[in-house]
């Protein structure tokens, strides 16, 4: 069976990814963000100012929508409820859930998806880092926030600390609110499985999660708006630092000896258990004075021509290719069947045309 190897998103795989190299990676650079994030903690009266600007920034657009979600979510358990359960554990599973689904079935895009979210997760820790942010729920009562991962926790595995189990609330950075991570990973789940879905429910899927999770951390009082709208700048940012960083991540392989993973590819490659297929116009050799005009066009696809090239008709064919059909001569008087006149001429030539 012939096999094809088009680029993609993420262009077509030199070697073949394995999964036994690519989880202890992704734990790696997950783990190496989860410290990053306890690292990242910032002064307390930074992180509120940062919060409180935030906020008298969304007041004067009139765009601060999470205090009147976060009202609503307080006042009707049956949507808050759900509501930080969502908070709580989707964010941990649609998006493992959608790498796995890349790798084994969209393996061709799998490995720009994957340094996507990576590249976008990391400058999000640098966010973390530079401007540590207080989320509304830890702001002073006055401002009108609940927190209603604590209003709920008898419902749920977490305690007053953010998502964390309880007791585990000094193992997560409460003021590592900006940007929106949650809103950030919600998108790249959308658009990938937007893109690469075959089916109007994984369409809707990848329309409503992310949507839902954006109302979800405003109306839990995680997130103001502002840290949701950098979010989706994080993940825009590290969208169009995929190509360099994989053409660099390739430069580097090479430098030491390695073949390029997953290469950018400039043009379809389409092979056969034979060998490598010819595709377009085939050349037309001359033979002496009484060469034939044209040129005849090679077929398509795969070839299982043998190696040596064809001789026809005083036309020969480029190795691999195959006449389209036969040409005729009529035979010369005087002449034995397959010999060549020396001194053929124009109408030798328009007679085999």
């Amino acid at each position: 069976m012939p096999q094809t190897d088009a680029p993609g998103i993420g262009g077509s795989s030199g070697h073949r990814l394995r999964w036994w190299t690519e989880l202890p990676l992704i734990a790696l650079v997950y783990a190496a963000y989860s410290a990053g994030r306890l690292l990242a903690r910032g002064d307390v009266s930074t992180a509120v100012d940062h919060g409180l600007a935030l906020l008298r920034a969304e007041k004067f657009l009139h765009i601060n929508a999470e205090s009147p979600l976060n009202r609503l979510f307080t006042a009707n358990s049956w949507i808050g409820v759900p509501a930080d359960f969502w908070y709580a554990s989707l964010h941990y599973l649609v998006t493992p859930a959608v790498l796995i689904w890349l790798f084994r079935s969209r393996a061709v895009h799998y490995r720009a998806a994957r340094a996507w979210l990576m590249i976008s997760t990391l400058i999000g820790l640098v966010g973390f880092t530079l401007l540590p942010t207080c989320p509304p729920r830890l702001l002073a009562k006055g401002h009108g926030f609940v927190d209603t991962m604590a209003q709920y926790s008898n419902f749920g595995w977490w305690g007053g600390e953010a998502s964390a189990p309880r007791g585990l609330g000094g193992m997560t950075n409460q003021y590592a609110a900006m940007p929106s991570l949650h809103v950030g990973w919600a998108l790249w789940c959308g658009v990938l499985l937007w893109r690469h879905g075959r089916t109007p429910l994984t369409r809707a899927v990848a329309v409503a999660y992310p949507l839902l999770t954006t109302i979800v951390v405003m109306g839990t009082a995680n997130h103001y708006l502002l840290d949701a709208v950098a979010g989706i700048a994080v993940m825009g940012v590290g969208l169009l630092l995929v190509r360099p960083v994989l053409g660099l991540a390739d430069r580097v392989r090479e430098r030491f000896g390695l073949a390029p993973v997953g290469a950018w590819q400039p043009s379809a490659v389409v092979t056969s258990h034979s060998g490598p297929a010819v595709a377009g116009a085939s050349r037309v050799g001359a033979s002496g004075a009484g060469a034939l005009s044209g040129s005849s066009t090679a077929r398509r696809g795969a070839s299982h021509a043998p190696e040596s090239s064809i001789v026809s008709g005083e036309c020969q064919t480029s190795t691999g290719e195959r006449i389209p059909r036969p040409r005729k001569r009529p035979a010369e008087s005087g002449a034995e069947p397959g010999a060549q006149s020396a001194d053929a001429g124009d109408s030798t030539a328009t007679a085999a045309r």
